[in-house]
């Protein structure tokens, strides 16, 4: 299957950094699941800038693509205005990722109750029914606490997803390793 030198290469340094990359987001998964408040005040931070990078980027687009674009300026007065508060007061940052939190959680939940409806009885219909109202719970989880609740729910969010893409990367490490395997 791989019989270019060049992707055999690119096969091992994939399966290497992958292997390596799962470990480390396996720690980070624990630590996060572990201590979910310092997950979370370590996850408004680096959102906070974020927000803070992007918002002065776009006000610099802006300035140089058209300086009368008020949709432009808005967009990263918002953006900074967001960053700053998040990061003077990380509390009410945490509050608002909370709150984005359940709003995405309803919306997929939304979703996957109409990719669910409209492909049953069709195979896989109960998974997106399963996936939407756990997307529900999550959400109702997130509201009925809210603002409190987003002090551990979005460490633990956070967290769990860190951890699981960490056994991901590292079964796509071995993957790799059982291909290289087989074509040797």
């Amino acid at each position: 299957m791989w019989k270019n030198p060049k992707e055999l290469i690119m096969l091992s340094k994939y399966k290497k950094q992958a292997k390596t990359a799962g470990v480390i987001f396996i720690i980070l998964g624990l630590i996060g699941a572990i201590y979910p408040v310092f997950a979370s005040f370590a996850t408004v931070i680096f959102v906070s800038w974020l927000m803070l990078f992007a918002g002065i980027f776009a006000g610099y687009f802006t300035y140089i693509t058209d300086k009368h674009d008020w949709s432009g300026w808005l967009k990263s007065i918002i953006l900074i205005g967001v960053a700053l508060y998040m990061l003077l007061s990380p509390l009410g940052g945490i509050a608002t990722l909370g709150l984005l939190f359940s709003i995405y959680f309803f919306m997929d939940a939304f979703t996957g109750f109409m990719l669910s409806s409209s492909i049953y009885p069709n195979k896989g219909w109960g998974l997106w029914a399963i996936n939407a109202v756990l997307s529900l719970l999550i959400a109702v989880i997130f509201v009925v606490g809210w603002p409190f609740s987003s002090m551990y729910l979005i460490g633990l969010l956070v967290g769990f997803s860190l951890f699981f893409d960490g056994i991901a990367l590292l079964m796509a490490g071995n993957a790799m390793e059982a291909i290289e395997k087989n074509d040797s």
